[in-house]
């Protein structure tokens, strides 16, 4: 019935909000907002309604959760790094239909999840920062996903993914642009080194790890990368236990996916951390 139009993993950092400021860090991340705006005019080209995005920011203990409240407005300051985020204005709809579908949908499957649309939740800044530069019109409809899964496996996370892709085109009626907003290796700069790892990675292992990781996206060796995924999160600190990056390739196939991604923005490094935006082209379910 529905469309899965795009699918990326992207970054959310956030100085890409201070890069907009005037300051020491005025244009800093203009390559990483230039990819969000890139991709946010592909969404527009696919006719893409709603965007679903994997929020590593919304940390769960138990099931699985969406967001899918009719609209979300408020004024957000972060509470992790209030210097860098602080009193952004945001307004988008929501999407109660799809969240549900999408509850509905792994809960048939066996993983269990629960869709909220009356709600007070809030958005997290894995969704507010790129919806800033792919949704600055308010065009697309919004559904954030709790991707900071502290008890779950990454296999489980994998499944979700695949039931996210079932709800969209099994029983939507619409098209959909899902996104995995997370970094690479997340090793922040220790306290009072922050300045000095403003755009490098926290240590020479960490960059070459998450090198090796692009290298094999490009190459389409997602089943290599499969079983890399729970030493390389363990390893490299990565964020939200990298459960946004296991839902996006259940989304895609997981091991029978064989497609190149497409990186849109080069990887770099920003505050000890490893980050890029890159696309991965969708191709039919063979599971």
């Amino acid at each position: 019935m529905g469309t899965l139009a795009l699918a990326a993993k992207i970054t959310h950092v956030p100085s890409m909000y201070l890069s907009e400021l005037d300051g020491p860090h005025k244009g800093c991340r203009q390559a990483a907002i230039d990819g969000h705006l890139e991709i946010g005019r592909r969404c527009h080209e696919f006719g893409v309604d709603t965007i679903v995005v994997f929020d590593v920011h919304w940390l769960v203990n138990a099931e699985y959760h969406i967001n899918c409240a009719p609209r979300f407005e408020g004024v957000y300051t972060s509470n992790e790094l209030p210097h860098f985020i602080k009193n952004l204005a945001y307004a988008y709809p929501g999407n109660p239909e799809l969240g549900h579908l999408i509850s509905n949908t792994a809960n048939r499957m066996g993983v269990k999840s629960r869709a909220h649309s009356a709600t007070t939740l809030e958005l997290e800044y894995g969704t507010l920062v790129p919806m800033r530069y792919m949704n600055s019109d308010q065009h697309f409809k919004v559904v954030c996903v709790s991707g900071w899964c502290m008890w779950h496996q990454l296999a489980e996370s994998e499944r979700f993914g695949l039931a996210v892709r079932k709800a969209i085109e099994q029983h939507y009626d619409g098209t959909v642009a899902v996104f995995a907003s997370g970094s690479l290796s997340h090793h922040f700069a220790d306290n009072g080194t922050a300045p000095d790892f403003m755009h490098k990675v926290w240590d020479p292992f960490l960059e070459q790890m998450d090198r090796r990781v692009v290298e094999l996206w490009q190459q389409g060796d997602w089943s290599t990368f499969l079983d890399l995924l729970p030493m390389y999160n363990d390893k490299c600190w990565g964020e939200g236990g990298m459960h946004d990056t296991a839902m996006l390739l259940g989304l895609l196939g997981g091991r029978t996916y064989d497609q190149r991604a497409e990186i849109i923005t080069p990887y770099f490094g920003s505050s000890g951390t490893g980050q890029i935006n890159a696309v991965f082209p969708i191709t039919p379910l063979r599971t």
